[in-house]
C-alpha cells in the first residue's frame, strides 16, 4: 500500500477502514475474558533433529479466530502475542507491568508533558512474509488502533522518517504505554488484517505453521528472527478441555507443563518430586455480574444483599487456595488498588434484611456462565444465596453463546465469568458495557486518572472510583484467581506469572 508522507494525516479511505477495524477492536479489547480458567498444558520433548526441542502447550479453549484485532477471549493472546506478533514495546516475560522495548530500539522519548512519544525502530526486522518492517507498517497499524474510543483523546501517528515514528496526543494519557504493550500495539504488515483470521504474519521468534481445527495450533522457530534465537524448535498448542485428560497426559510423560490446574486436582501432585506446583500471579478476577438495568437488580439494595450473602473466604477455600479476596475490580498488581474487602462483606443477616426492605424476600434469579468452568464454585454460590432466601438457577452455555447473550445483547440477570484482562477499570466507566452500570462520578474520576502525569494522583483517583464502584455493587468480585501451574522437572524457564493472559516462550527449554 502507499505510505502517507511524514506528518500527513490519513486520507478519508483510510479513515473509513480505521472505523471498521475500530469497531472490531473494541469488541476484542472490551471482553478479553478468560475462557482459559481451567487447563493450559505443555508437553514432552520429541526429537525433531535440526528443528530442536518440541513443547506441547494445551489450552482449554480454542481461539475462534487468529485475527489479533478482533478475536474474543485470551487463547489467541496466549498463543500469538510475544511469540508471533510484537509491538514497539512489550511486557517482560512473565511480567504484568514491566515495559521493555521490542521493535523499538529503546523506550520512547516522551515530550510535551506526555503528549508526544517518539520511537526509533530496530534495524534488520522482517515479517515472516520476508518483507522488512517499515515506519509505514507501524503507522498504519497504530492509526487503526489508537482511537479516541480507546484512549479518551485524539491521537495522530506520524512517520518522521524511515526509522522513526511519533505518536502525538491531544491530551496526555498515562495508559498509552500499556496499550502499546498489548493487543492495540501489535504491528502488522501494512497494518492489514485481511486474511489473518486463519493464519498469522508477525515479526516474532516463532512463525505460524498449522492450525488443525479442534486439535492444535503449531508454531515453529523463526530462523530469520532479528533477536535472540528461539529456544524451542516447535511449540504445539493443543486444545484440552478436560482437566483430567491433561493430568493423565502428565503422568504418562506426554505433557511437561499444565497451567491453571483445576483446584480439585492439586492434591494429586502434592509431594511428587517429578513436578512443581507454582501459583501464577495475575489479574484474573472471577466476577459475579449483576445486570444493573434489569429489575430487581436495578435496586442497589438487592445488589448489596446478594453481595453480603456470599462468603468469599469459603469460595477461596473451595479453590484449594487458588485465589485472593478482592473487594473491587482492581487487583494488587494494578494502579489504584486498595483493600476494599470490608465493603459489603459477608453478612447473611444484613442480606436478609435488605431483601425484606426491597420487597424481594422470595427472589428467584438465573445465572448464566460459560460451560468450561469448574462447577464447584457455582454450586457453593447457589447454596450461599439459598441460605438468605434467593433461589438461583445456573445455566451453563458455550462460551460463544455467553458472548452473544450476555456480553453483546445484555440478556441476563446474573453472570459468572473470569475477567483475565488487566487494567480494564474502564469497563465500569462505560454505561454500554454489559454490566449496564452508569455512574457519572466514576466516569469523571476515571477520565481524570487518564490525564494526570502524577502516578500517585492516578492511584488516588482510581482508588476513589473503585470505592464508589464497590459501594454501588454492579458485581461481586469473588476472588483474584491465582491458577496453579504444574511444571515437570524437565522444563526450565516457563513463566510464573500472567500465564492466563499470555505465554511468552522466551527462554523456555526442555531437558532431553
Amino acid at each position: 500500500m502507499t505510505q502517507p508522507k511524514p506528518g500527513a494525516r490519513p486520507d478519508p479511505a483510510a479513515t473509513r477502514r480505521r472505523r471498521r477495524v475500530r469497531a472490531r477492536l473494541l469488541v476484542a479489547a472490551a471482553v478479553a475474558v478468560a475462557v482459559v480458567a481451567g487447563a493450559v498444558a505443555a508437553s514432552v520433548v520429541r526429537d525433531r533433529g535440526a528443528a530442536g526441542e518440541e513443547l506441547s502447550i494445551g489450552l482449554i479453549a480454542e481461539p475462534q479466530s487468529l485475527d489479533v484485532r478482533t478475536a474474543v477471549g485470551v487463547p489467541v493472546d496466549q498463543i500469538l502475542v510475544d511469540n508471533v506478533y510484537q509491538g514497539l514495546i512489550g511486557l517482560a516475560p512473565g511480567s504484568i507491568d514491566e515495559f521493555v522495548p521490542v521493535l523499538a530500539e529503546e523506550m520512547p522519548e516522551i515530550a510535551d508533558e506526555g503528549r508526544s512519544y517518539t520511537f526509533a525502530l530496530r534495524r534488520g526486522v522482517t515479517f515472516h512474509s520476508g518483507s522488512p518492517l517499515t515506519a509505514g507498517d507501524v503507522a498504519a497499524s497504530l492509526r487503526d488502533t489508537l482511537t479516541a474510543e480507546l484512549l479518551g483523546t485524539d491521537a495522530e501517528v506520524l512517520e518522521v522518517d524511515a526509522r522513526t515514528v511519533r505518536i502525538e496526543l491531544a491530551e496526555p494519557n498515562n495508559q498509552l504505554l500499556w496499550h502499546l504493550a498489548n493487543r492495540p500495539g501489535l504491528i502488522l504488515e501494512g497494518g492489514a488484517v485481511d486474511g489473518l483470521a486463519q493464519t498469522a504474519n508477525g515479526t516474532g521468534p516463532y512463525r505460524f505453521s498449522e492450525w488443525d481445527r479442534g486439535e492444535s495450533i503449531t508454531l515453529v522457530r523463526n530462523d530469520d528472527y532479528w533477536g535472540a534465537p528461539a529456544t524451542l524448535g516447535t511449540a504445539v498448542f493443543r486444545f484440552l478441555p478436560e482437566g483430567r485428560a491433561a493430568v493423565t497426559a502428565l503422568r504418562r510423560g506426554e505433557l511437561d507443563v499444565h497451567t491453571a490446574l483445576l483446584p480439585t486436582l492439586r492434591p494429586e501432585f502434592e509431594g511428587d518430586d517429578d513436578f512443581t506446583m507454582i501459583r501464577s500471579e495475575g489479574t484474573d478476577v472471577f466476577t459475579l455480574a449483576f445486570n444493573c438495568s434489569r429489575a430487581p437488580l436495578d435496586d442497589p439494595r438487592v445488589r448489596e444483599a446478594l453481595s453480603r450473602a456470599i462468603d468469599v473466604e469459603a469460595l477461596i477455600e473451595a479453590q484449594h487456595g487458588d485465589g485472593r479476596a478482592l473487594g473491587s475490580p482492581i487487583t494488587e498488581q494494578e494502579p489504584g488498588y486498595a483493600d476494599l474487602t470490608a465493603v459489603h462483606d459477608y453478612d447473611p443477616e444484613a442480606a436478609r434484611r435488605l431483601l425484606v426492605e426491597s420487597g424481594q424476600q422470595n427472589l428467584s434469579l438465573t445465572l448464566t456462565a460459560p460451560d468450561h468452568y469448574d462447577r464447584a464454585p457455582l454450586d457453593l454460590l447457589t447454596s450461599q444465596l439459598a441460605d438468605v432466601g434467593v433461589s438461583v438457577k445456573v445455566r451453563t452455555v458455550d462460551f460463544s453463546m455467553w458472548l452473544d447473550e450476555v456480553y453483546t445483547n445484555h440478556d441476563y440477570q446474573l453472570s459468572y465469568v473470569d475477567h483475565a484482562e488487566a487494567r480494564k477499570f474502564s469497563n465500569y466507566a462505560d454505561p454500554a458495557y454489559y454490566f449496564e452500570y452508569d455512574s457519572e462520578r466514576v466516569q469523571r474520576l476515571y477520565a481524570e486518572s487518564l490525564t494526570t502525569p502524577d502516578r500517585t494522583e492516578e492511584d488516588r483517583l482510581l482508588a476513589e472510583a473503585a470505592r464508589q464502584v464497590a459501594e454501588d455493587a454492579p458485581a461481586k468480585w469473588l476472588f483474584n484467581y491465582t491458577p496453579t501451574n504444574v511444571v515437570s522437572d524437565r522444563v526450565s524457564g516457563f513463566p510464573e506469572s500472567n500465564t492466563n493472559s499470555r505465554i511468552n516462550l522466551e527462554g523456555v527449554t526442555v531437558r532431553r
